[in-house]
């Protein structure tokens, strides 16, 4: 597959053209943001760990059923994957109440409630990608009430299949943060951003470390170690499985 010209330069990922229209390349950066790009910095090394997580993670899920983006990686930092019509909006699965919530809840960060919660936030930097309700985001046009449904259950159905496959890895998974897209080939709605440690909270589960951005947030420092931990696992994991 041919890369081609560069179609979108984001602040984490650049996405470029290929020779066929429904199929782009994401090229993952070492750059690392936080608190709505206020805090950010660079980490040598970080994209080609996300994109090699991510590109694990969501082969998972392509080969459990769940309709993703990816198609295969393509090197170190760089995946082939379908192209989408982005929907700017974020699904937000919480197996315990941590970061942003707890604190606006007023409760311990790490509270494990007896229900998982589901979150939708407006991916809009402007407005600080604000949580808004199911009513909000077909208000705005977005989405339909059954595209949600639908969002809604493929976002629960991949935090019981990530689970699963993190708890084998003595990985905790706490929450994980899903985008959606439609597919330029099929119309689907699918999975269409990364999943990784910038995009979860991981626990190790032996001892609470923290193995995800929340180093970065908190300085905790060991960014770049952390991540590469959660590679290791997974790829020890999948080893087993085969």
């Amino acid at each position: 597959m041919k890369k081609n010209e560069l179609i979108f330069n984001g602040k984490e990922k650049q996405v470029f053209a290929t020779d066929d229209p429904d199929k782009v390349i994401f090229r993952y950066k070492d750059v690392t943001l936080a608190y709505n790009s206020i805090k950010r910095a660079r980490f040598e090394g970080k994209g080609a760990l996300n994109s090699q997580i991510s590109s694990i993670l969501l082969g998972y899920l392509n080969r459990n059923g769940v309709e993703t983006h990816f198609i295969e990686s393509v090197g170190e930092s760089e995946q082939l994957c379908r192209k989408i019509e982005i929907i700017p909006l974020e699904v937000i699965v919480r197996n315990r109440i941590c970061g942003s919530l707890a604190a606006r809840l007023g409760i311990a960060d790490g509270y494990r409630q007896p229900n998982t919660i589901v979150d939708l936030r407006y991916n809009n930097d402007e407005l600080g990608d604000p949580l808004i309700n199911e009513h909000h985001a077909v208000a705005l046009d977005l989405v339909s009430y059954d595209e949600l449904d639908h969002m809604f259950s493929v976002a629960r159905n991949v935090n019981i299949l990530l689970q699963e496959l993190f708890h084998k890895a003595g990985i905790e998974l706490v929450d994980v943060k899903i985008e959606f897209g439609r597919a330029s080939d099929n119309g689907h709605i699918i999975i269409s951003d990364e999943i990784s440690p910038d995009t979860c909270r991981l626990w190790d589960e032996s001892t609470g470390d923290r193995l995800d951005k929340d180093r970065f947030r908190l300085d905790l420092s060991d960014v770049v170690a952390s991540y590469r931990s959660v590679l290791e696992r997974l790829n020890n994991v999948i080893k087993e499985e085969s």
